[in-house]
């Protein structure tokens, strides 16, 4: 009989800091030579969330795919999080899911399948709330449990959004808190408040859907999910691939009640290091602090999207996304440049 154990006990790392190192992932990548066709609109290289592959001149398919280890205790939270999570890449691309599939880790000699079908029910509640559905997958036994889904959607090919669309003069939005990362680190070590973690499931069980619509409205062509990397990571990717200088406003960034405090006492997760020193070389921190650079570094799971548009439009976007209870806010501002990252 298994023996009862939390699962975030299996967990080398929670959620998306478990993800490959970003420089290490970026030498692999280097070595493969990317897929070249006409109808791929979107492939691997500038590191977008999802590929886009064009039907005709009114459809495209959009398919991405995310898993990763335990983030919280409770079975059917997990699978909901690792859910909006995978779907967020489609969202993200400006993208409508259409179905998915599951991706199934478990330890069948340690956790008992009534959990596992605990964590399908997850997922299948996070795609029956998004509106898409959830069919079959693939399983192994593997000694530490991960969740998620392979994810297809559509986008018309005319209004895709990508890593390489910020454009000179843009504002930046951001439309979840940060500092999830944090908390899932101090749930791990059996360490985060209640209420802290409480605020830190409302976000990552919420989904990207909104945002998404909103960034459209709002005319974006330049947008990214915030996950694994941090909101430097993927500023990096994207600023660099769009050609422009980036200024974050450290002091108009959401953050998750409670994510300052862990970390301030010592709480940092290994991802959100290691995102801090892929970045070092194109931050210019000013006078922030160090705690400063590592929130805004923190690796997120199912974290907001981060996209730009022009200023009016943009603090639109933030006010209509507030006015249905969400998290909103302009965090700064892309200039024409090379991808350096100024904190201010």
């Amino acid at each position: 009989m298994p023996v009862a154990r939390r699962l975030t006990e299996f967990s080398h790392g929670g959620g998306c800091a478990c993800k490959l190192a970003p420089g290490r992932l970026a030498d692999v990548l280097a070595r493969i030579t990317p897929p070249a066709h006409p109808d791929l609109l979107v492939g691997t290289e500038t590191g977008d969330d999802a590929a886009v592959w064009r039907l005709d001149a009114d459809r495209a398919l959009v398919a991405t795919t995310d898993f990763f280890t335990p983030i919280v205790d409770d079975a059917r939270t997990w699978g909901r999080i690792a859910a909006v999570n995978a779907v967020s890449d489609v969202y993200a691309m400006g993208g409508r899911p259409l179905f998915a599939l599951n991706l199934v880790a478990w330890p069948s000699d340690d956790l008992p399948e009534e959990l596992l079908a605990e964590v399908l029910a997850g997922g299948a509640d996070a795609g029956a709330e998004c509106g898409f559905a959830v069919v079959g997958g693939h399983s192994i036994d593997d000694p530490e449990p991960k969740y998620g889904l392979a994810v297809v959607g559509e986008v018309h090919p005319d209004r895709v959004l990508t890593n390489t669309g910020l454009r000179d003069g843009d504002a930046l939005v951001l439309t979840k808190p940060l500092g999830v990362g944090i908390v899932s680190s101090a749930v791990k070590g059996g360490t985060a408040p209640a209420e802290v973690v409480a605020a830190a499931v409302a976000s990552m069980t919420s989904p990207n859907a909104e945002a998404s619509a909103a960034a459209l409205a709002a005319g974006a062509t330049g947008c990214t999910d915030v996950t694994g990397f941090g909101l430097l990571g993927h500023l990096k990717k994207m600023a660099a691939a769009s050609g422009v200088d980036a200024v974050v406003e450290v002091d108009s960034v959401p953050v998750v009640d409670g994510a300052r405090t862990l970390l301030e006492s010592g709480v940092v997760p290994g991802g959100t290091r290691r995102n801090r020193d892929w970045t070092v070389d194109v931050v210019d921190v000013g006078e922030r602090s160090e705690h400063d650079r590592l929130l805004l570094a923190d690796a997120q799971t199912s974290g907001g999207l981060l996209f730009g548009a022009e200023p009016a439009a943009a603090a639109d976007a933030v006010a209509a996304l507030r006015e249905k209870g969400l998290t909103a806010a302009v965090v700064g501002r892309v200039s024409a440049g090379t991808g350096r990252i100024a904190l201010i």
